[in-house]
């Protein structure tokens, strides 16, 4: 049977049109069924606090599941692979850490971060501190610095793994303030352990998964990492007063594989910025010392690309290496 010409491209454009109806439909009922939110550095710490609190509003707007799963290891690293290994289809989505921007410039990757993996919203950001064991005798910063000084290779620094970003940090702080700390490498969110029985006497870690224990008095804030003071520890001075230029803070967002439609992206961004919006969300965060942060998926990006970029310059700089 043939076609006039007229019907037969008037049924092409039909067909041609389908795929982005058929994206556009899913879009909006997105999602029909759980969707998987993957984090790097196991229960308890700050990166699952923050997954979970997220997943749960989520899950509330959108009347669907948000499952948090643990993948720790490899500084994170295993979680996000299996995120860009994922189907491209909005079930499988990445808490993205500030640790993903160091592992660009830390690691020998199978996988390019920054290409690979959809920015789809940032969530909050969290100051970090400088925390000691009670044992330890110093109560400031500059007393700590004096007693480093005067115990080198003594003091154990522990950290959530070699390569990490207490790591990095730890190693920035050794560098500008002139000080021989033994570096101690936990596994993800163990590194408390360590710390609460004093096997390690000092830590560089979010403020999120450490005020319980400072607020219990079973660990001593001697400085936020921030350059200005906290809401909730506004007697605790700023690192940068005794080593200037000290500035290390986290931030958490969601990311998903890349050629996720674009439909579905914009869905959760919108769903995202809807939560964090909410007022009790709020509260919650900033009781454990976070700020949210609203944007759209371009200035997510822009972020991790500025991030990623400060500390690849203080790697190199440091000449810091993953173990093995």
């Amino acid at each position: 049977m043939k076609l006039p010409r007229r019907n037969f491209l008037h049924l092409a454009a039909g067909a041609a049109a389908l795929p982005t109806a058929t994206r556009f439909a899913s879009a909006l009922d997105y999602p029909t069924r759980s969707v998987h939110l993957i984090e790097g550095f196991g229960a308890g710490g700050a990166p699952d606090i923050v997954a979970r609190l997220i997943g749960q509003s989520l899950s509330e707007q959108l009347g669907q599941s948000f499952i948090v799963e643990n993948r720790s290891g490899a500084s994170g690293n295993i979680a996000t692979e299996a995120v860009v290994r994922a189907p491209p289809d909005g079930y499988t989505l990445l808490l993205i850490t500030v640790g993903n921007a160091v592992n660009a410039t830390m690691f020998k990757l199978s996988f390019d971060f920054i290409r690979e993996i959809a920015p789809v919203a940032c969530i909050v950001r969290v100051p970090w501190v400088m925390e000691v064991h009670p044992s330890v005798p110093a109560k400031t910063v500059p007393e700590f610095i004096a007693y480093a000084k005067a115990n080198p290779g003594k003091i154990n620094m522990a950290s959530a793994g070699t390569g990490s970003m207490p790591h990095v940090a730890g190693e920035m702080f050794k560098t500008m303030a002139g000080v021989d700390l033994f570096h101690v490498p936990y596994r993800g969110a163990q590194v408390f352990a360590g710390l609460l029985a004093g096997d390690v006497q000092v830590y560089f870690g979010p403020l999120l998964s450490s005020i319980a224990y400072i607020r219990a008095g079973n660990l001593r804030a001697l400085a936020v990492t921030t350059t200005t003071r906290s809401q909730i520890l506004p007697d605790v001075p700023v690192l940068s007063e005794t080593v200037p230029g000290y500035d290390v803070s986290s931030w958490y967002g969601i990311g998903a594989p890349k050629s996720t439609p674009a439909e579905i992206v914009e869905r959760l961004n919108t769903e995202i910025n809807a939560s964090i919006s909410n007022p009790k969300f709020q509260a919650r965060l900033a009781n454990l010392g976070g700020t949210v942060l609203p944007g759209s998926p371009a200035d997510f990006g822009k972020l991790i690309a500025e991030e990623t970029e400060k500390w690849g310059k203080v790697i190199r700089a440091a000449n810091i290496k993953p173990q093995g």
